[in-house]
């Protein structure tokens, strides 16, 4: 792998922009079983940012994955797996409706590693999320890439995450990942083609976005404390799939709450940490 070249795309940038309209506000809601106002004018709900300005890739330009095509916008890692390794948000302002939303992205850094699949290489990128003047949201985004795991590979039997004292059950239902690819315009196959999952990345069953358990722990914590949080980091550790519910799990840690997901049984797939 090329590095140098790679390492190339440090400091492009990309800038979309898109209607906070009424209509995908319901959606989100009703996606996430949730309710809020419509009216233009009131606060959007939170993480709904992450539904707006996504690339638009023509389905010809796709992937076998259902991907775009490596080499645009993001640097073209000759790797097979692509996966939201982690990131944070800082929020500045709610998002409104009826408000048109800019998002401007940049590649921060470019890097690699060793790990236990073999190489790893790291995209940091940061989202400048704004309406008109006012900033709302500053994100970093770190997308990993890594080779398939070997067909035989032992694979490790990980401790079963223990209990929040606060926690909720969540039903993983393939409508619910189907209706979160519709919002977030993700053709990323491994959330709904469960021949393909299951066949071609020998995945057990579907794979649970990392946007959606970052979105339900962030909506999670708001709703333990009553408010939402100014920060919030995250990152992922093993995936879940749509084979059995999962959990959202929080604990105090002073000020802040940790939090977590887990997939019955199994190990913490996502940690977050909220603060105020």
């Amino acid at each position: 792998m090329d590095l140098d070249h790679l390492r190339g795309w440090i400091g492009r940038e990309e800038t979309q922009s898109e209607l906070l309209t009424p209509a995908l506000v319901q959606r989100f809601n009703a996606t996430f079983d949730r309710e809020g106002p419509l009216e233009e004018g009131a606060e959007a709900p939170l993480l709904i940012h992450l539904c707006l300005c996504q690339p638009a890739a023509p389905t010809a330009a796709l992937g076998t994955d259902g991907h775009p095509a490596r080499g645009g916008f993001l640097p073209p890692v000759p790797l097979p797996r692509r996966m939201w390794a982690g990131g944070a948000f800082e929020f500045h302002a709610a998002p409104r409706i009826g408000e048109t939303i800019t998002r401007r992205s940049v590649i921060e850094d470019v890097t690699m590693k060793e790990g236990r699949t073999g190489t790893l290489c790291f995209v940091t990128v940061t989202h400048h999320v704004s309406a008109g003047d006012r900033a709302l949201i500053t994100e970093r985004q770190d997308i990993v890439y890594r080779n398939a795991d070997a067909p035989g590979a032992p694979k490790k039997t990980p401790e079963p995450a223990p209990a929040g004292a606060s926690s909720k059950e969540i039903a993983a239902t393939p409508v619910l990942l189907f209706r979160y690819s519709a919002l977030t315009f993700n053709g990323h196959r491994i959330h709904y083609d469960q021949p393909y999952v299951t066949g071609e990345e020998g995945y057990p069953g579907l794979i649970i976005h990392g946007p959606i358990q970052a979105t339900m722990l962030a909506q999670y914590a708001a709703d333990l404390r009553g408010a939402a949080p100014a920060r919030f980091t995250f990152r992922s550790l093993s995936p879940i799939f749509d084979t059995a519910d999962f959990t959202l799990n929080a604990g105090d840690d002073g000020a802040a709450l940790t939090l977590w997901t887990a997939g019955t049984g199994g190990p913490k797939a996502m940690e977050a940490r909220a603060e105020w």
